[in-house]
């Protein structure tokens, strides 16, 4: 089970979570965010073993490039109604592409069909007023019925306070969870991160590893 913790944008408290070593760091590129990294942004270096993750919600190809080749992006996080083509562009650039789907009170997984072939994870997030980061969780019962082979990322409203319980359910289902994401249950302030509150929650993914 990795560990993604998105919207960072400080470069001390950057500094101070990659210290945890996560698997991967979000970085927000969508100016609608609270935590919108601006393109004249200086990120601090992280450690290699850390993926850092651009989010973006409907940009064009060269838009997403350009964020790519600054911040030395390794993965393409898709918030927006970005087609399949897209997806497949980015992959034949080389990126690891994550198509984001927000879930209400259902989901039809139908729609998920069209992108199987061009992406590397679905990413389930809670459907809100907001492109990620509502700190709400959506109904996990409906992951039973994930009919995809392809791994999926889990975000939504975890937070310390739910993770055991999506982590037994993510076992007691057998989904094809291959990281849990976390964002505003985590924070101080939008953009800031509790560094205290992440090293717990680290504490409890590597025990349920071993």
């Amino acid at each position: 089970m990795k560990l993604k913790v998105c919207g960072m944008r400080e470069p001390t408290n950057i500094v101070a979570v990659a210290a945890l070593q996560p698997d991967y760091l979000g970085f927000i590129f969508y100016d609608r965010s609270k935590r919108y990294v601006p393109a004249e942004t200086l990120l601090p270096h992280v450690s290699a073993s850390i993926q850092k993750v651009g989010v973006f919600v409907n940009a064009s190809f060269q838009q997403i490039i350009d964020r790519i080749e600054k911040f030395q992006l390794e993965v393409v996080q898709l918030h927006g109604e970005e087609p399949p083509a897209l997806c497949a562009q980015l992959q034949a650039a080389g990126l690891t592409v994550v198509k984001v789907f927000g879930i209400g009170n259902t989901f039809d997984f139908k729609v998920l069909s069209a992108y199987e072939k061009v992406v590397d994870f679905f990413l389930f997030d809670t459907k809100g007023e907001e492109r990620g980061g509502n700190g709400q969780s959506f109904n996990w019962e409906l992951l039973r019925t994930y009919p995809s082979k392809v791994p999926l990322w889990l975000s939504g409203g975890i937070s310390l306070g739910n993770i055991e319980h999506l982590l037994e359910l993510i076992e007691r289902l057998q989904l094809p969870v291959h990281a849990i994401d976390v964002n505003s249950r985590f924070e101080v302030m939008a953009g800031l991160k509790d560094v205290q509150k992440i090293k717990k929650l680290k504490t409890v993914i590597d025990l349920k590893k071993s």
